[in-house]
């Protein structure tokens, strides 16, 4: 993997990521493929959207169908017949937002399958050796997901996990391989330990670094303190991923401190529960004033939801809970974002990424105020 910084403006940065299966255009938005599957699209019909890499999780591929099953069948690209890149995550966020089921060791994380309760082991080594399995180009260190709330004390025994995990990681990633292997920085909400865990990881040497822990629950003034003070010191050199962050206004202030890479469900479980993303603000597609709307959801969107459906359809396909709904909300939505990043990406080089975050800020949070604001009918 290669990576270029080809313009910036401020912090934010416009960048390609070279690798073996195709280029990666920063900032740039990963959908997300949980178990090797966009929900409800097909693989070319996320690359008509624009998707240029998607992301798929190891905990999931792991225990079904087995990664060891994957890697027989030619790895995780021509399993899931997807050509372009795909990055893995290691598995961390998983154990943590399962974490009844979990049990926390230096060696690694036991846990129980929330599929069939079977008993399982991941460490760094086994998490290195799944996603190895699976071939993607992108993969991650295995890492502590520090839940929020936590305590001082609890994030830094957390940041020294993390550290001495990340170290076991590097130590079995084969010199030379194809696959790029980037670090995750924990410290929960306190500025100091994730200046220190970055440091730490920084020092361990890796690809690209990511930063984790973040949009688990704290408050946005919060994470948007840590990835302000974050983005700017990360190595200027490697890609900077912004793990689990969707929310657009979120994206803003992250693309604007520096960040490169994003992934998140946002889009896709939005599209499924009839929300969907336009160049005005989002909107509920089950309210009554569309049932006699002809018009397209979004006259600036060229997908092929827009190009060939009207607001009345979209409506009454929701209400009507028929599979095509969450299909032709999918491929609009994942439009929206794929099209929003692009755009983003022309005005950073354009040197104009201020007055896009202002015109988009403007328009996402007078949006917010209007649906708080209004009471969904659906007759």
């Amino acid at each position: 993997m290669k990576f270029s910084v080809i313009a910036s403006d401020g912090n934010s940065r416009a960048g390609i990521i070279e690798t073996e299966r195709g280029l990666v255009l920063t900032p740039q938005f990963m959908p997300v493929g949980t178990l090797g599957t966009v929900k409800s699209v097909s693989p070319e019909e996320l690359g008509s959207a624009g998707a240029e890499v998607m992301l798929c999780n190891t905990y999931h591929l792991y225990l079904r169908p087995g990664h060891e099953t994957i890697r027989r069948l030619g790895g995780v690209q021509k399993f899931i017949s997807w050509p372009g890149p795909v990055l893995t995550d290691s598995g961390g966020f998983q154990v943590y937002s399962l974490s009844r089921l979990r049990n926390i060791t230096p060696d690694g994380v036991e846990f129980r399958s929330h599929i069939d309760g079977s008993l399982h082991f991941i460490g760094p080594e086994k998490a290195m050796e799944i996603q190895q399995a699976l071939g993607a180009d992108i993969i991650m260190a295995f890492d502590e997901c520090t839940p929020y709330p936590s305590t001082y004390d609890y994030a830094l025994n957390s940041l020294r996990l993390t550290t001495e995990w990340a170290k076991r990681c590097r130590s079995v990633h084969p010199a030379g391989s194809s696959q790029a292997l980037f670090g995750i920085f924990q410290g929960s909400i306190y500025r100091d330990l994730r200046l220190k865990s970055l440091e730490e990881i920084v020092e361990t040497g890796f690809d690209g670094y990511a930063a984790g822990g973040l949009s688990v629950g704290e408050p946005k003034e919060l994470m948007y303190e840590i990835i302000h003070s974050t983005g700017p010191v990360m190595p200027a050199v490697k890609p900077r991923y912004l793990m689990g962050i969707g929310d657009l206004l979120d994206v803003l202030e992250a693309v604007e401190a520096g960040y490169d890479i994003f992934d998140c469900v946002m889009p896709t479980r939005n599209a499924r529960n009839g929300t969907l993303f336009t160049s005005t603000g989002r909107i509920s597609i089950k309210r009554a004033e569309f049932k006699e709307d002809p018009s397209p959801l979004d006259p600036e969107c060229s997908c092929y939801t827009c190009r060939n459906f009207s607001r009345a359809y979209l409506r009454h396909m929701y209400l009507s809970r028929e599979i095509l709904s969450m299909r032709l909300n999918t491929i609009h939505n994942l439009s929206f974002y794929l099209r929003f990043f692009r755009l983003m990406r022309d005005s950073i080089i354009r040197e104009s990424f201020a007055e896009f975050k202002r015109k988009w800020r403007y328009t996402l949070e007078r949006n917010f105020v209007t649906l708080q604001s209004q009471t969904f009918r659906t007759s």
